[in-house]
């Protein structure tokens, strides 16, 4: 066999029907399988580069500022670097609608703007596989164009998978490695997912439209039923398809138990019919790397799962009614946890849900001492002489606490069952996934931080961990506000126990200032300030104006950071690009979207 037809052969396998007149269409094939995994590794590096030198700075900052009390340099922003973030990072894609979600009644929402920089990714992505597609195809006759455009959308399909796969999962490693958030890769993830089932069912198209324009509708009815390199194809496409239908937002949000479950079983289902379509085929070989990115991330939580839960005792979880539909979840793991402020992990309770499992920010962690073994020490040895000897025959269990607003499905089934117990609150066992995410404020030397409703559960260890931090040396921080937007005053029940421990940690005064909005409150005799350090104001805050005052008042480097309503996320947004030609500031925004 020559050069040339062993080419010749491989693009024919590529396509899956009649080998093109051009031989290089197989060298094309491979070349665009090479073009975009380079395009991939570019922009992981790029990303990966840009975060190795945000870690340096804000280390050298860290470091620099520890006994530096004005910190005037950080304070003055770099003009190219702070119009970039104004123009491109921070910016949502028009005025400023990005996280305000689209409703199409109260209880069905369409979903939400991407941001002007995830957009000029997607677009830039889909534009390179537009061009991918049709780069090179010999469009002569009709039947060459549809056989070489049926061969390279196939091929793209088929290496999109790869990426489609990785970044749907929580283990997912492009996230350590350049800083996108887990909530940007889930969008990433959906529009990989729409660019694989448009190319599939473009290869199906060329397909069909091919074999009628030479053979007529009874050789693709005739195909279908008597090749199974075909039907299988079909039933991939189709299952494409079907995940499509499935995924909008509407349906995401109101059946979310039926869409997680369904997406998992369509995509094994699309994955096993083009697993039969490619045999025989070298893009065979790409699928085992997709089944190996899927197979390790199961495993990977399957053994974090274990590891965390399994053993002295397991994990135990106590669920306790709060005011203002809203549930207090104490759970003491089997294994240490060590926590980081900024983390979420995934509940899973099989008395209540089964084997669903739902992602909670981490409110609160501590060590408590094991009950149990004090209990058993006591009665082996009688009553213990000292402190000292129960520290030494004790096991301390990581407690870590997570505060979850009713809604429907899963929470409201947990509510429910808290409420109907004695005294609102009841103990179960339970599994925690995680931990992920986290993020070091630490080297900012203000840090403002904002919360609408149960978003506070995101903010309070920050709260913690800068105070600790600020009465220890070991923070550039020296200003840190706390504002907490409440529908009610019995919303301060969710986390006033917390509260309490950080209002009484060391040198806090110096640094903590905590301002409260009640939104509606039923009397005027409800809004009073406990401190000047700790206020209290009725409605809502003038968002413009206390960003403003903190520039004006601020120390060193700024970061603003929310968690909460989407309407308030957008609003703070707005505030601190209009300031960041003029204040070293930087905007985070913690959201999960799903």
């Amino acid at each position: 066999m020559t050069f040339t037809e062993a080419i010749g052969g491989l693009a024919k396998r590529a396509g899956g029907g009649k080998a093109p007149v051009d031989p290089t269409a197989g060298f094309e094939n491979v070349d665009v399988q090479h073009y975009l995994g380079y395009i991939w590794w570019i922009i992981v590096v790029v990303f990966a580069l840009y975060q190795t030198i945000l870690f340096f700075a804000r280390y050298i900052r860290t470091v620099t500022s520890l006994n530096n009390e004005t910190q005037r340099y950080f304070a003055i922003p770099n003009f190219y670097y702070a119009r970039f973030k104004k123009s491109c990072l921070d910016a949502p894609l028009f005025r400023t609608r990005h996280h305000r979600e689209f409703k199409m009644s109260s209880a069905i929402g369409v979903g939400t703007l991407p941001s002007r920089l995830q957009t000029f990714f997607l677009v830039g992505y889909f534009a390179v596989n537009i061009g991918f597609c049709v780069w090179r195809i010999d469009y002569s006759s009709y039947t060459k164009g549809a056989s070489e455009l049926l061969g390279r959308t196939g091929v793209m399909a088929v290496i999109n998978m790869i990426p489609l796969f990785l970044l749907a999962g929580r283990n997912n490693p492009i996230i350590k490695l350049t800083g996108i958030s887990f909530d940007t890769m889930n969008l990433i993830h959906r529009w990989f997912g729409r660019i694989v089932v448009l190319e599939a069912v473009a290869h199906t198209v060329c397909w069909i439209s091919n074999k009628v324009h030479t053979k007529g509708w009874g050789a693709v009815q005739s195909s279908f039923t008597s090749s199974m390199f075909i039907m299988s194809g079909l039933m991939g496409t189709c299952a494409f398809v079907f995940l499509l239908l499935q995924s909008p937002s509407p349906v995401r949000h109101s059946f979310y138990e039926v869409f997680l479950h369904g997406h998992i079983v369509g995509a094994a289902f699309a994955l096993g019919a083009v697993w039969v379509h490619l045999k025989g085929r070298p893009q065979k070989l790409m699928l085992y790397g997709v089944i190996a990115l899927w197979a390790m991330e199961r495993t990977l939580r399957f053994a974090r799962l274990v590891l965390r839960n399994v053993g002295s005792g397991g994990t135990q979880a106590d669920v306790e009614v709060l005011p203002g539909d809203a549930l207090r979840v104490t759970v003491r793991m089997a294994r240490p946890w060590r926590f980081r402020p900024g983390q979420h992990a995934y509940l899973y309770m099989p008395t209540v849900g089964l084997w669903t499992n739902h992602p909670f920010s981490v409110a609160w962690s501590e060590e408590e001492e094991d009950l149990n073994t004090i209990s058993s020490i006591t009665d082996e040895k009688g009553l213990p002489m000292s402190r000292q000897d129960i520290l030494e025959h004790t096991n301390n269990k990581t407690s870590m606490s997570f505060i979850i607003r009713r809604r429907t499905g899963f929470t409201d089934k947990l509510f429910r069952k808290a409420d109907l117990s004695a005294a609102g609150r009841f103990s179960t066992s339970a599994f925690v996934e995680g931990p992920y995410g986290g993020e070091d404020l630490s080297s900012y030397g203000t840090v403002m931080l904002w919360a609408a409703g149960i978003g506070i559960t995101h903010q309070v260890p920050h709260v913690r961990d800068i105070v600790a931090g600020y009465a220890n040396g070991t923070v550039a921080t020296r200003r840190l506000t706390l504002v907490w937007i409440i529908q009610s005053p019995e919303h301060l029940e969710w986390i006033r126990t917390w509260m309490t421990q950080i209002l009484a940690m060391p040198r806090r005064r110096e640094i903590l200032k905590i301002l409260l909005f009640v939104t509606r409150p039923r009397r005027q005799g409800e809004i009073h300030s406990p401190s000047s350090s700790v206020q209290m104001f009725p409605g809502r805050p003038n968002v413009q104006s206390l960003v403003d005052q903190e520039m004006q008042e601020g120390i060193g480097a700024a970061c603003v950071s929310t968690c909460g309503t989407g309407s308030l996320a957008d609003e703070l947004r707005r505030a601190v690009r209009n300031r960041e030609l003029q204040w070293n500031v930087d905007f985070r925004e913690e959201s999960f979207s799903w």
